[in-house]
Formats: structure tokens, C-alpha cells, sequence
């Protein structure tokens, strides 16, 4: 699927890896590809020990498998190229689905108005309210796929 292999390579070249336990921009404790969750659920803490680049990889597909993708094709029910289906998951991994489903992004993609959802994608590019250079790189990246 190509759209799982885009998605997968958006997640691990903006989130990065890093096998211990760490605060994120936005505060939360993150492991591996920027999980803030185990497969199981229970939610990461500073004080978990570290897991390895393999157990990185299983926790980053699962989570995309089982919560984001499900999440996207969900709340936006049209048809959507690999490369969209992407962009739009890589979003939700980030943000999470609560902002796919409040946002005017969301809108535009069940509109089927492709040419407003670059901009919309590049709206989310701050953490605590300040622009941040990763954000507005990965909303690039994203919008290159719509």
C-alpha cells in the first residue's frame, strides 16, 4: 500500500527516533516515531525504559494501523489518492484526529476542494502558539502530496 509507506516515511522523518522516554514541543511524554501511547494504551511516562528501534517500528505501525488511518478514512469518507490519504494521516498522527474533525481542513477535503487544502494543512504549523520551523516543514511536505 502507498499510502501506508508515504505515511510511514512523513511520521519517521519529522518525528524522528528516540528510544527513551522525552517531553515533546507540547509537553507530552513521547518514545520511539512520537508515540504518546504503548499498543496496549497505556500513555508514555518519563520514567519507562527505553524500547528498541524494533519495538519503535511495531508501535508506529500499529498505532498508525489501528488508530490513525481508521480515523481518517472515517471522517473523511471520499476518495483519496495514496498521496492524500498520506498527507491526511501524517496530519492526524500529529495534531491527532480531534483537530482532522474540528477543522475547516476537514471541510475542504470532503468538499473535494483540493486546491484550498494546501493552505488549510499549513495553518497547523505552531506549538504553544508559536510557528515552529518542523511544523511548517512537515505542513509542506503534506501539502505536496494533496
Amino acid at each position: 500500500m502507498d499510502a501506508l509507506e508515504d505515511t510511514l516515511a512523513l511520521i519517521r522523518r519529522y518525528e524522528g527516533l528516540y528510544l527513551s522516554p522525552y517531553l515533546c514541543p507540547a509537553g507530552v511524554p513521547t518514545i520511539g516515531y512520537g508515540s504518546t501511547r504503548y499498543d496496549d494504551g497505556t500513555p508514555v511516562a518519563l520514567t519507562d525504559p527505553a524500547i528498541t528501534a524494533y519495538q519503535a517500528e511495531e508501535l508506529l505501525l500499529h498505532t498508525v494501523k489501528a488508530t490513525y488511518l481508521p480515523a481518517v478514512l472515517t471522517l473523511c469518507p471520499v476518495d483519496l489518492t495514496p498521496g492524500r490519504l498520506a498527507a491526511l494521516v501524517d496530519f492526524c498522527y500529529n495534531l491527532g484526529a480531534s483537530a482532522l474533525r474540528s477543522s475547516t481542513l476537514r471541510k475542504r477535503v470532503n468538499a473535494g476542494d483540493w486546491g484550498a487544502v494546501p493552505a488549510e494543512l499549513r495553518k497547523w504549523d505552531k506549538a504553544g502558539g508559536r510557528v515552529l520551523r518542523g511544523l511548517t516543514l512537515r505542513r509542506n511536505a503534506e501539502a505536496a502530496l494533496v
